[in-house]
């Protein structure tokens, strides 16, 4: 191993990630320190804009001061006693969460991934118990092109060969149909041994696929009327994203069963949930699901004050008004470069017009080196995301960072 002395301090800790990390991820050359609402710096302490938000889990911003008090606050008192005993604050926050998205119960997790597969569990437990599927036969829609995590299950679910090749045998009777497709939707739900569509109101991995108008809608028709529990994953577009505090709120659809995640802590600890009413929820008995971890004192006031923040500071409007502004801005580059840019909200992406592979990478390096960073998506897509804390001076000025790259 090269030694410190002969590199950066960069590089010296991102040889140690090489030499003694998985490789699992290829980030961005670049090593961060320190965070603070829409701005990251690095160990060099250079400044850049954050746009991807840890993929959604900062919506209130970097280290908001609020959600940090109440963080160090808790965690001096009491931070886990796991579920074999009651606490103090759990009661109180699945009270708070319930009526702040109205359901009936919550049942709180660790990771999305984690809330992903408690819905699957409860879908399947309501098919054979309420709507009468025979065991071991319930069946699960998913769209095309759909990311809802790296597990065993959650791949089992993908389409994307990356996620699933050279992990199987994959859990079996999840059926494929294709995203934004409601005959292709429909002639799937004729199968009695349906149990749920689990769905992404947009699909963020994927590229930011915004569906039809009333897509959501109409599908959550077809379900009610097939018996068939429609699974919103909100785990990315929720919690004000989209400019809407749910992204199923833009056509008035109401989940049978809501995913929540990422922003759910403000980006400080991992803490999901899943929300239903009692017809699903209490199909499922004390031990017979659980995580030492979920519902913990510590996550719970977490949440609850980051839940707060998106409310006091009005981040859902500022998500819708300054995700239409940017979209216009973008646009009145006419860049030949952009093919295409589609979102809603902060959760956006520009479609790049080139067939070289690389080029959406390079272009990330580039946007990095002139103080923003994002990520690419299968290569040609640039998804753009920042914090929902972001004014429209700070979009004006990262607008002209993305053109400066552009070239």
């Amino acid at each position: 191993m090269t030694t410190a002395t002969t590199l950066s301090r960069a590089e010296y800790l991102m040889e140690l990630e090489e030499q003694h990390g998985a490789h699992n991820y290829h980030p961005l050359p670049v090593v961060l320190e320190r965070g603070r609402g829409v701005y990251l710096w690095d160990v060099d302490g250079k400044r850049y804009y954050d746009f991807l938000s840890a993929y959604s889990a900062v919506n209130q911003g970097h280290c908001h001061q609020l959600i940090v008090d109440v963080l160090k606050k808790q965690a001096e008192k009491l931070t886990l006693t796991s579920r074999a005993f009651h606490n103090n604050v759990l009661g109180e926050y699945e009270k708070y969460i319930t009526e702040y998205f109205g359901y009936d119960k919550v049942l709180p997790m660790n990771t999305g991934v984690e809330a992903v597969e408690t819905a699957i569990k409860l879908a399947r437990r309501w098919a054979y118990e309420v709507k009468g599927i025979k065991d071991n036969k319930a069946k699960i829609i998913v769209p095309e092109g759909n990311f809802h995590g790296r597990t065993i299950l959650a791949i089992s679910a993908s389409t994307d060969p990356s996620s699933f090749a050279g992990f199987g045998p994959l859990v079996p009777n999840f059926v494929v149909v294709p995203y934004n497709d409601l005959t292709a939707l429909s002639k799937a739900l004729e199968d009695k041994d349906v149990a749920g569509f689990l769905v992404e109101p947009i699909q963020g991995e994927a590229g930011v696929n915004v569906p039809d108008e009333n897509y959501l809608a109409k599908a959550k028709f077809l379900c009610e009327k097939a018996n068939v529990l429609f699974i919103a994953d909100e785990i990315q577009t929720g919690l004000g994203r989209t400019g809407k505090l749910l992204a199923c709120d833009w056509e008035e659809v109401r989940p049978d069963i809501l995913i929540l995640g990422k922003a759910l802590s403000g980006g400080t600890l991992p803490a999901s949930a899943v929300l239903c009413d009692n017809e699903i929820m209490m199909t499922i008995k004390p031990g017979e699901h659980g995580s030492t971890y979920g519902g913990n004192p510590l996550a719970c006031k977490v949440a609850m004050a980051a839940l707060q923040v998106i409310k006091d500071e009005n981040l859902v409007y500022n998500a819708f008004y300054l995700g239409k502004y940017f979209r216009n801005e973008l646009a009145r580059l006419k860049h030949p470069m952009i093919k295409e840019i589609r979102g809603k909200g902060l959760l956006n992406a520009i479609v790049l017009d080139t067939e070289d592979e690389t080029f959406g990478w390079d272009l990330c390096v580039r946007l990095m080196e002139n103080g923003l960073l994002a990520k690419p998506t299968h290569n040609y897509i640039i998804r753009l995301a920042p914090p929902l804390c972001i004014t429209k001076e700070q979009i004006d000025d990262c607008v002209a960072i993305i053109a400066k790259s552009l070239g």
